[in-house]
């Protein structure tokens, strides 16, 4: 039936605040903006390495924007957890929760984006083996 995973959408109260979030904190890329016809305003951003989209909806005719604890969470990798770290306290945006190993031998952490989504960091493994 279905063949290829497109995006996942997040609605938001403040569309440029999470924008701004996701590009200038996480380093997403804005790949398109539209107005759907009954209103909402939505961006499309993407990991610079993923074909995958993130699309954040702004619709005020929704109410509030609530997310309970642990109901989603979006996960991305990066290279360096310790440098994520800095880049992020440097931004305003610490961690919350301090960086952890997986039984797979995985680093993790999580962040808080705007409106309360969470969003996990996992480094990737560095291969050594060259």
């Amino acid at each position: 039936m279905v063949h290829r995973f497109l995006h996942t959408r997040y609605r938001v109260s403040n569309l440029e605040k999470a924008v701004s979030y996701f590009v200038n904190v996480l380093g997403l890329q804005e790949v398109g903006r539209i107005t759907s016809p009954r209103g909402s305003k939505l961006v499309f951003l993407k990991a610079p390495e993923s074909q995958e989209l993130l699309e954040l909806c702004e619709y005020p005719g929704s109410g509030d924007v609530v997310v309970p604890p642990d109901l989603t969470h979006l996960a991305f990798s990066v290279p360096d957890l310790k440098e994520a770290r800095i880049r992020c306290n440097r931004m305003g945006w610490p961690f919350t929760d301090e960086i952890q190993q997986a039984e797979n031998g995985q680093y993790f952490t999580f962040i808080d984006a705007p409106d309360g989504y969470e969003i996990e960091l996992i480094e990737e493994k560095k291969d050594n083996s060259s």
